[in-house]
């Protein structure tokens, strides 16, 4: 059993950064996709097979998560990590990604708020998966999450309206 925790720890890393990579790769995409002011059938195409990318980082790491927690539960380890605030801050960020991918999707929020909250979901995920984010609490984390994702809003929305101006 403890050498299954090792594996699950490294596919819920790549479960995070195939969907951080891949929240890169569909806003390049998205930017050359609509370079000429239209998406064509191919573009579409392309940015399908992203959404797919998407959808199996976040299977891959929500198992892997699973996992470690009945892992855990198996090995009657001293700190349970529902009891961890880093935790909850995995699970946050997963559900945000999830329901504004949904939200996305029903055209219930802006394009440019939705993909700059989702490209800091998964980055942040990444981080959290390998150990980088630094130890916050609940709260400072949320705050930090606001702050990283009003920047990203930013450089994203700099981004497309430098590259998508009409010439």
């Amino acid at each position: 059993m403890s050498a299954l925790i090792p594996f699950l720890i490294f596919c819920q890393a790549l479960g995070a950064f195939t969907g951080a990579f891949s929240a890169v790769w569909s806003e390049i995409a998205y930017v050359r996709a609509m370079h000429d002011g239209k998406i064509d059938h191919a573009e579409r195409a392309h940015l399908d097979s992203i959404a797919r990318g998407l959808r199996f980082g976040m299977t891959l790491l929500l198992l892997a998560s699973f996992g470690l927690v009945i892992a855990d539960f198996a090995l009657r380890a001293a700190l349970q990590p529902a009891l961890t605030p880093s935790y909850w801050i995995f699970i946050v960020l997963a559900l945000v990604i999830i329901g504004v991918s949904w939200a996305l999707s029903r055209h219930f929020i802006s394009f440019a708020f939705g993909s700059a909250l989702i490209f800091t979901a998964w980055w942040f995920l990444a981080y959290l998966s390998i150990g980088w984010l630094p130890p916050l609490t609940f709260g400072a984390a949320l705050a930090f999450f606001a702050v990283a994702t009003a920047i990203f809003y930013v450089i994203l929305q700099g981004n497309r309206f430098f590259v998508l101006r009409k010439k």
